[in-house]
């Protein structure tokens, strides 16, 4: 979640659904390296054609592909010791073109996972009293409840989001979604955009990676700190082989102000941190939900539940937490689409994490994910889910197609 600071405002009309995809080179780097990555224009996101598979289902990294990374001043063996750190503008790739996630192997051991509770946000003002648009009351407050035990029993489409930062490790949450390319074994991933791009002033963060029911039994205090990594992740980690968010949240989206909010939202491909299992993640896992783009108005709506793992205080992004109520509309920016608030006092950790509700069919849908909400945590609200978000499931679903 994204407080917003009403002392900045602005926007622009509504655009066309161009999106921007990020082409994920995926690559185990322990004692070999081993990728999947896009062509030259980064456009097409298919397999290197030199590329060839080990036993294990990983695809070796051949000279030209390392070559082609050398161009944009990646090492692999030097990102693989720390140069993914340097953060310099000229470093911090911002196109699609030209995004890289490198896998590497045990980066997200438990502990790393656990002391990784930065959102990727900065606490400001929470005034939105003056915006134009419709926007209706202020939701009452809705106490946040934790999830029950074990979490993958209420909640198995849900996870944590892990990525690396300028400030340094960062935590968001995530939902499993269907792909119609591939019914019953999606690697499909739906999160925020600022939880992958930070926007106007940034470029793509590192080491995405996915962990599903994230702590699944709860574990805190000296439990969590000697779980093990099958107790933090027991169904494994998945990095982000491709990531496509809006060109609205590329274009305009920041920290403060709510810039690009009705537009944050973003899709991943993931695959096994470890290499393939034969699994997707929605076998893995046993579900995905379906996204509706087009849900009832927000009259028709009688209630919808907010999912994640809340890391600003009080809460310590260790635990899965939930907030249902009647949403209400918000207008950020009069020109832009209205977003869907509740009452829910989750903090930032639970940014990108699924809103669910009744869709088009009345069964449980994907509607919205949180995208902000004040620094004083009485609220959150997410983007209707329109075109320009059918646009990017639909391109992410289509890059992968046949695999």
């Amino acid at each position: 979640m994204r407080p917003i600071d009403t002392a900045r405002r602005g926007g622009s009309a509504r655009r066309a659904p161009r999106v921007f995809a990020a082409a994920a080179l995926a690559a185990a780097l322990t004692f070999t390296a081993a990728a999947c990555g896009p062509e030259d224009d980064g456009a097409s996101g298919e397999p290197s054609a030199s590329a060839a598979r080990t036993a294990d289902g990983k695809i070796t990294i051949p000279d030209d592909l390392k070559d082609r990374l050398k161009e944009h001043g990646i090492d692999l063996d030097k990102w693989r010791g720390g140069e993914w750190r340097n953060w310099d503008k000229d470093t911090w790739l911002r196109e699609a073109k030209d995004y890289v996630n490198p896998v590497i192997e045990d980066l997200w051991n438990p502990d790393r996972m656990r002391e990784a509770d930065k959102p990727p946000e900065n606490p400001v003002a929470n005034d939105i009293s003056g915006d134009a648009g419709v926007t209706d009351p202020t939701p009452v407050p809705v106490r946040a409840a934790h999830l029950a035990t074990p979490y993958h029993d209420n909640a198995p489409a849900s996870g944590k989001l892990l990525f690396d930062g300028p400030e340094g490790s960062m935590v968001c949450s995530a939902t499993v979604v269907q792909d119609p390319a591939r019914p019953g074994r999606s690697n499909m991933v739906w999160t925020a955009g600022h939880c992958v791009h930070a926007g106007k002033n940034g470029g793509w963060y590192r080491n995405i990676a996915f962990v599903p029911s994230y702590n699944d039994s709860g574990l805190t205090g000296a439990g969590l700190e000697n779980a093990s990594r099958e107790q933090v992740a027991p169904y494994g980690v998945w990095w982000g082989q491709w990531a496509q968010t809006s060109e609205q949240w590329i274009d305009q989206g920041a920290s403060t102000g709510g810039q690009g909010a009705p537009y944050d939202f973003a899709v991943l491909q993931v695959a096994p941190e470890k290499g393939s299992t034969g699994k997707s993640l929605e076998e893995t896992v046993g579900s995905a939900l379906p996204v509706d783009f087009d849900a009832p108005a927000v009259p028709e709506i009688d209630s919808m539940t907010a999912t994640g793992y809340p890391a600003a205080p009080p809460f310590d992004g260790q635990s899965a937490l939930r907030c249902t109520d009647r949403p209400g509309r918000l207008a950020v920016f009069q020109d832009q689409p209205t977003m869907y608030r509740i009452g829910c006092t989750m903090t930032g950790g639970s940014s990108g994490g699924g809103w669910i509700a009744k869709g088009q069919d009345g069964k449980p849908a994907l509607v919205s994910n949180t995208s902000i909400g004040p620094v004083t945590a009485g609220w959150l609200a997410g983007p209707r889910l329109g075109q320009e978000a059918k646009g990017v499931y639909d391109s992410v679903s289509k890059k992968y197609a046949g695999r």
